[in-house]
């Protein structure tokens, strides 16, 4: 419970009892009445028969009328008074409200000018040349020991030790462009897909000790090129989009096996995102369309709840929290920020990030939000933007690192430590380290 909400039930208690104490009051008040109605002079010792007989009987004195006398006194009194203790107690609510938001305004304030800059510095002598071959995909384990890099058709997988990559093996199941890669969190796996629409399952064996990947499973999973595979939390379930206009949901039973096709979008389906309760997923693509899909526990299916037409095309889209997610227009030097309205859970676009200029020609790269630090890492043209989501839901723009290219690829780490990029002008796998200055 917040420290308002705490407050505020404080104050209805008071009221209440404050209330309680007036009506018991009131008793009182009627009490007094009832003993003023009580004559002092008891008529029946009057022995004057001339003093009795000019005394006003009882019922002519109309004293039988005094409970409406005081009810009319308490039915006009009452409300007088309660009106007015509850206009104090609003006044009081008030003033504590207002308190309340100048100090976190202040907290906030203060909190942000105690928070530490940081950018993230490149490794120089880590730097991997990679000249001949396309590197579209690369990605960091859980515990940033192993990387994959997706070299043209093939996979390299490097140990990544003490800021220093070794190349170990070379994967070359796939026979076109490796567009994709992403690790499992909870097992020693990873997926990865490629321009002509085929998911790979690997898995290390570590039997003896050789610590080689093979490929477990193959999926003939799209028609055209794979733009982006995730996978929920339980890793039970990958989600995938392509250029073939499709979103597929696999699950696991023996093997892989789809599950359920979204054929929402028109055009070209780039990033997917899942939020934090693993419920809703949102989509971009070529159609300039944003589609948020919720998982029905009624029919068990996916099913597209809202959909949301933007003026321009974006590559990359990634939840922040449960009501909030980034959008990057392809063109332009805006960023968009959507949230849930409260009251009909549709989410709308309510306000904007600046970022640099740009009109972005590569898809691959997706954003990613790295919680424990509040960093969103976001590529737009040849920068990569490195965001920090500040109190209140809003954001400021850390760093910018300026590439040569707009074919610009990478990945940062599960904890926000290194960042790794391949670009076409420097032809380098190049390692940058989170550095708070």
């Amino acid at each position: 419970m917040s420290i308002k909400q705490e407050l505020n039930s404080i104050l209805e208690i008071n009221l209440k009892e404050i209330e309680k104490h007036l009506d018991c009051s009131f008793d009182k008040i009627n009490n007094f009445i009832d003993q003023i109605f009580i004559l002092d002079f008891p008529i029946q010792k009057f022995n004057n028969q001339q003093q009795e007989s000019q005394l006003p009987k009882v019922n002519e004195f109309k004293l039988i009328d005094q409970s409406q006398f005081q009810s009319q006194i308490i039915q006009e009194l009452q409300p007088l008074i309660n009106n007015q203790i509850k206009h104090q107690l609003q006044i009081q609510l008030q003033q504590n409200q207002d308190h309340q938001q100048q100090q976190q305004q202040q907290q906030l304030i203060q909190s942000q000018f105690n928070i530490k800059s940081f950018n993230y510095q490149i490794i120089n002598h880590n730097s991997i040349k990679q000249k001949q071959e396309y590197c579209c995909a690369v990605a960091f384990n859980k515990v940033c020991s192993i990387v994959a890099a997706g070299c043209n058709n093939l996979i390299k997988i490097y140990e990544f030790k003490q800021g220093m990559l070794k190349q170990n093996q070379i994967l070359n199941d796939h026979n076109n462009l490796v567009s994709t890669l992403n690790f499992m969190k909870k097992s020693n796996q990873f997926i990865s897909g490629d321009n002509n629409g085929f998911i790979m399952i690997w898995q290390n064996n570590n039997n003896n000790n050789n610590n080689q990947w093979i490929c477990s499973q193959t999926l003939k999973a799209h028609n055209d090129r794979i733009n982006c595979l995730i996978m929920n939390n339980n890793e039970d379930t990958i989600i995938s989009s392509s250029n073939d206009f499709t979103i597929k949901f696999w699950i696991k039973q023996n093997e892989w096996i789809c599950q359920q096709t979204i054929t929402d979008h028109k055009h070209q389906v780039y990033q997917l995102n899942i939020n934090e309760q693993q419920n809703k997923v949102i989509s971009c693509g070529r159609d300039q369309l944003i589609l948020i899909i919720e998982y029905s526990e009624y029919n068990k299916k996916w099913m597209v709840i809202q959909n949301m037409k933007v003026d321009c095309q974006g590559y990359r889209l990634c939840f922040i929290n449960d009501n909030l997610f980034t959008f990057q227009p392809k063109k332009g030097n805006l960023m968009h920020i959507y949230e849930m309205n409260s009251v009909s859970k549709q989410f709308i676009k309510t306000k904007n990030i600046t970022v640099n200029q740009g009109d972005d020609g590569c898809a691959f790269f997706p954003q990613q939000y790295i919680k424990s630090k509040q960093l969103l890492v976001s590529k737009h043209n040849q920068n990569i933007n490195l965001i920090r989501k500040l109190e209140n839901d809003e954001f400021k723009v850390e760093q910018s690192i300026q590439f040569g290219s707009n074919c610009l690829f990478g990945q940062i780490s599960d904890d926000g430590e290194y960042l790794i990029t391949w670009d076409h002008s420097s032809k380098e796998i190049q390692i940058r380290k989170y550095t708070e200055e």
